[in-house]
């Protein structure tokens, strides 16, 4: 049996080694967010039955109709709010813990709303077996960010929303950063948002297509 649990955890080892060698020749050039995805064991934050898909460059389901966002997406996020260590980060979606898990590598501390009980409940198990102690998981409405600790050096919003939550926009710091997918669904957008040093907020950056799951919220989709 110990020889059965060496031999898994050298494929998953050699898994992750390739994934990230594949999003290093997509053009993910940030060598601390390649050493993140290096780092973290995606298997163990994506249902068992799944564990052996758990490198593919594809979402898959997580349950309560959420997913685990591909690799290429979550370092693609992780890359574009240019963290040095030394932010505090809002997460919104916090799902598996996987973006939280390779966010609490690049930044001082991450602050994540769930708003499914039972994903949030796993979320921060999963985060503690990990021995992951810089990330803070709270139950709520993501769309209304998390006013207790704002403002935040950098936002990531893992959802797909109808618009830019205003009150997320509220809790950026001068000089922070928020990514996230909006627009209707079927064409949203990657967008990221700077406030500068002076507070002003600057038009939007598009980083590309995307394609999420709903944020729903009082600020997002409506999930009645």
């Amino acid at each position: 049996m110990e020889r059965a649990a060496r031999a898994l955890d050298e494929r998953f080892f050699v898994s992750r080694r390739r994934m990230v060698e594949r999003l290093a020749r997509s053009g993910i050039r940030d060598a601390r967010v390649l050493e993140a995805l290096a780092a973290v064991p995606r298997h163990a934050l994506v249902p068992e039955a799944l564990g052996h898909r758990a490198y593919e460059e594809a979402p898959l389901p997580i349950g309560a109709g959420q997913t685990i966002s591909a690799p290429g997406t979550v370092a693609a996020m992780s890359a574009a709010l240019a963290l040095t260590g030394r932010e505090r980060v809002l997460e919104i979606g916090t799902g598996s813990a996987y973006q939280a898990a390779v966010l609490a590598r690049l930044a001082a501390r991450v602050i994540s709303v769930e708003r499914v009980p039972a994903l949030a409940s796993r979320a921060r198990r999963a985060l503690d077996r990990l021995g992951v102690s810089n990330v803070v998981v709270h139950l709520g409405d993501g769309t209304r960010g998390w006013p207790p600790e704002a403002p935040y050096d950098a936002i990531a919003v893992t959802a797909g929303g109808p618009e830019l939550p205003a009150p997320l926009l509220e809790q950026l710091a001068p000089g922070g950063r928020l990514v996230g997918p909006f627009g209707p669904r079927g064409a949203q957008r990657l967008l990221r948002v700077r406030r500068d040093a002076k507070g002003v907020l600057r038009a939007p950056e598009v980083l590309g297509a995307a394609k999420f799951v709903d944020l729903v919220g009082d600020h997002g989709w409506d999930g009645s």
